[in-house]
């Protein structure tokens, strides 16, 4: 199993701290969910097939034709490699790692490229890989460029995958609307943005014929009853995503502020989150978390996520901040 953020349970064994008494900013989720609605026990009591209000809710709010129901983005990502004889697969080195993992454990070729494939990868490559924007560093690919390497990909039988787990704040940007040509599979999540990542819900995109396949591998109710009820109403709030669509870029600029006033300005990041590359980034994690903060740390390059935290917890992550930059410096 590869490391995440949200590994909440972990950090408590490891620091003897009640999962309670944690502030977790280690994951991009939305710390103001969507507000669960009231739930009528037959939803627990019958098979789930997906229903076709969820699939109009889905088409609608991406602004597509075709779209298949997973539980979560995840569950598609682990099958879109099984549907191809063993190939060559490129894609960003710093990345959500999920992707490299379904691609290489499936007898796939990985080349890595730091963050724009050249013309030589990209013409060697059988599948194009990104996440837009990217987690976690927050880069922001242009919608001509990928429909440029769709269009090279597409007309030698290639794919261009998109994971646009992070794009609803930033609907624009979305390669949804031109899906449904082969070759073009797109991902998107309800875990981030509406901050519902426990209910597994996410969406393929793609043409029509191939995400048939997808859905003959995922089986039968692969996306309980109340998870796609309250999807459905999430996806259909348009007041709801328009007050967020505000909301998470403020507190996200804010998040970049108090971090670049430690001295940890971020080089990249999201409405959702922020990157910090810094060469004692282990050491800050570490001190962060006896602290009670639990941030998401990666190795290679050095650098911290910092994700968006509630209204009631800003004075408390200062606090931890100017306590861990004074560890450092002592």
């Amino acid at each position: 199993m590869l490391e995440h953020g949200g590994n909440l349970q972990q950090a408590a064994q490891q620091y003897g701290r009640p999962l309670a008494d944690w502030l977790d900013i280690s994951t991009g989720i939305n710390p103001q969910h969507y507000p669960i609605p009231a739930l009528e026990p037959s939803l627990f009591q019958r098979l789930p097939p997906v229903t076709e209000s969820l699939h109009a809710a889905a088409r609608a709010y991406y602004g597509c034709q075709h779209v298949l129901a997973c539980a979560g983005s995840q569950a598609a990502l682990q099958v879109l490699p099984t549907l191809r004889p063993p190939c060559r697969v490129a894609m960003p080195r710093t990345m959500y790692q999920e992707h490299a993992h379904a691609w290489q454990r499936t007898g796939h070729e990985i080349q890595f490229f730091e963050q724009t494939p050249d013309n030589h990868i990209l013409q060697q490559s059988d599948v194009l890989l990104v996440c837009n924007p990217n987690n976690p560093t927050g880069h922001l690919y242009a919608t001509d460029t990928l429909l440029d390497w769709h269009a090279q990909l597409a007309a030698r039988g290639g794919w261009l995958v998109v994971d646009e787990a992070f794009m609803d704040t930033t609907p624009q940007h979305s390669l949804a609307s031109h899906t449904g040509q082969a070759g073009l599979w797109v991902l998107r999540s309800l875990g981030k943005f509406f901050g519902l990542a426990g209910l597994r819900v996410g969406f393929l995109l793609g043409e029509p014929t191939a995400l048939a396949q997808v859905e003959s591998r995922l089986g039968p109710w692969s996306v309980t009853g109340p998870s796609q009820y309250i999807a459905s109403l999430a996806l259909a709030d348009h007041a709801w995503q328009l007050h967020m669509r505000a909301e998470l870029p403020a507190q996200s600029a804010q998040l970049s502020q108090l971090l670049s006033q430690h001295g940890l300005t971020p080089t990249g990041g999201t409405d959702l989150f922020q990157y910090v590359p810094h060469p004692q980034s282990l050491r800050l994690h570490q001190v962060l978390a006896k602290y009670g903060v639990w941030t998401r740390y990666f190795a290679a390059p050095a650098a911290l996520r910092f994700g968006l935290l509630s209204t009631q917890d800003w004075d408390r992550l200062n606090d931890a901040l100017t306590l861990a930059i004074k560890s450092l410096s002592d």
